[in-house]
């Protein structure tokens, strides 16, 4: 099927520079890899290059559409579009400040930057020599990551799948970078754990003590306390005997 045909079912017939586009990463995914290894056709192949032509020049893209014309399920589709996403090389920077304005969570700006550039040096140096100068964490996902662990130790609600969706990648792979990052920047991205105060502590310890004198045969109060009760009930009684 040709691409303007597609693209007029999902309602982009107008667009002829998305096209072009979407014709040109075809053109390019046909050159640098067989999309029939990774299980995509040719039809479904035209419908993830006007996707991600869409994506890049933000014309509105319906993808529920796009997967029933694909004929594939949800998963497969994802599946399928991340991996000749990643083959043509034409991955989507997210940027962490339209995230954050995205979210609601300005305040997290810095703490992902610097959760970033930490995992970065760290990650980096657990690597051999020979593979440090082609590792790349700019990838969409290392960021949406970032941005969910530190959305977490902050204690802010967010939108997990929402990021997953925006970062053009599997549950799984989210999954993996996210662990790859608590572990190694656990000081950034691991959940902060609540101490309960000192004091509260040590009112629930004399409480328990004081409930243990009790279960033992004691009383709840204390020898001072005992005599001042002894006291008031003596003075009643001599009250009562001089009425």
């Amino acid at each position: 099927m040709d691409m303007s045909e597609i693209a007029k079912k999902l309602g982009l017939s107008e667009s002829k520079q998305l096209i072009l586009k979407a014709t040109e990463l075809r053109r390019r995914a046909d050159v640098q890899f067989d999309s029939s290894v990774i299980g995509v056709g040719e039809i479904c192949k035209a419908i993830i290059c006007l996707e991600i032509a869409a994506s890049r020049m933000e014309v509105i893209f319906d993808r529920q559409a796009a997967i029933k014309l694909s004929g594939m399920s949800d998963k497969a589709y994802n599946r399928s579009f991340n991996s000749m996403q990643n083959s043509i090389g034409d991955n989507n920077k997210l940027d962490i400040r339209e995230l954050a304005i995205q979210f609601g969570c300005i305040r997290l700006i810095p703490f992902v930057q610097k959760g970033l550039s930490l995992y970065k040096d760290r990650f980096i140096a657990s690597l051999p020599s020979s593979r440090r100068s082609s590792t790349d964490i700019t990838r969409p996902v290392f960021t949406a990551a970032a941005f969910y662990l530190c959305a977490k130790r902050h204690k802010l609600k967010m939108d997990k799948f929402k990021l997953i969706e925006l970062a053009g990648t599997s549950e799984s792979g989210f999954a993996s970078v996210s662990t790859s990052m608590t572990d190694l920047c656990f000081d950034v991205f691991g959940r902060i754990t609540e101490n309960k105060d000192s004091k509260d502590v040590k009112g629930n310890q004399d409480i328990l003590h004081e409930k243990r004198r009790v279960e033992d045969g004691g009383s709840l109060f204390d020898d001072g306390e005992k005599s001042s009760a002894c006291k008031k009930r003596k003075q009643m009684e001599k009250h009562a005997c001089n009425d």
